[in-house]
């Protein structure tokens, strides 16, 4: 699965990426047990309670721009002794449920984060929109325009959806974004290697992200 080909920090949107102005209150309602961060940095934590902990911290990542300054601190702590950001993702997906799908989603928004402003992709992502401006399940998210903030504006609506919880719709967002940007390195007219290793990782995380939602 594309967990080891994730880019860059997971947890950063992309510089300019568009964001939700508003406050919500989910942070405060969601915080992380600093007990079993403890044990887990310490490496006393059992199983029931790592999975305990997995589950708080997928909770709370979506809220990374509005979070709590104990929370954040804690979740440092936590990244920190895994030893960073891959890391983090990793360990969620070795718990099934809520963990394993937003750490899946969260490579998910690294790579459209990474795509945005390639070149080769945009141009095959205009060729597309232009015999069909707005695929299945995408006409509520898409802008009109094809700009490099495209794929960085559909990054930050999963996000959003995620922080609202409203997992179903996120998870229908992303297996349509992924079914879209396969078909269109597929259809793609002598695709450039980065509009075919677009398509080919698509369709790993297509497939990761359904697997993972069926066992949510």
């Amino acid at each position: 699965m594309p967990l080891t080909k994730s880019i860059g920090e997971l947890l950063h949107r992309r510089h300019g990426s568009p964001r939700r102005a508003h406050a919500r209150p989910g942070p405060d309602r969601f915080g992380l047990d600093s007990m079993l961060a403890g044990g887990f940095t310490a490496g006393t934590l059992g199983p029931e309670d790592e999975a305990r902990l997995a589950d708080e911290v997928a909770q709370l990542l979506p809220h990374g721009a509005d979070m709590v300054t104990k929370a954040r601190e804690t979740l440092t702590t936590i990244v920190d002794h895994l030893g960073g950001q891959r890391e983090l993702m990793a360990w969620l997906d070795r718990h099934p449920g809520r963990p394993r799908l937003i750490a899946r989603m969260y490579v998910l928004m690294g790579q459209l984060d990474r795509y945005s402003d390639e070149g080769a992709v945009l141009d095959a992502l205009r060729a597309s929109r232009a015999q069909d401006p707005y695929p299945g399940g995408l006409r509520d998210y898409l802008p009109p325009d094809t700009t490099d903030e495209t794929l960085g504006t559909v990054a930050a609506r999963i996000e959003d959806l995620l922080a609202d919880g409203r997992e179903e719709e996120a998870v229908r967002l992303a297996l349509a974004t992924t079914s879209w940007l396969r078909h269109v390195a597929e259809s793609a007219d002598d695709p450039l290697p980065v509009v075919r290793e677009m398509g080919e990782l698509m369709a790993h995380v297509h497939e990761d992200v359904g697997e993972a939602a069926r066992r949510s």
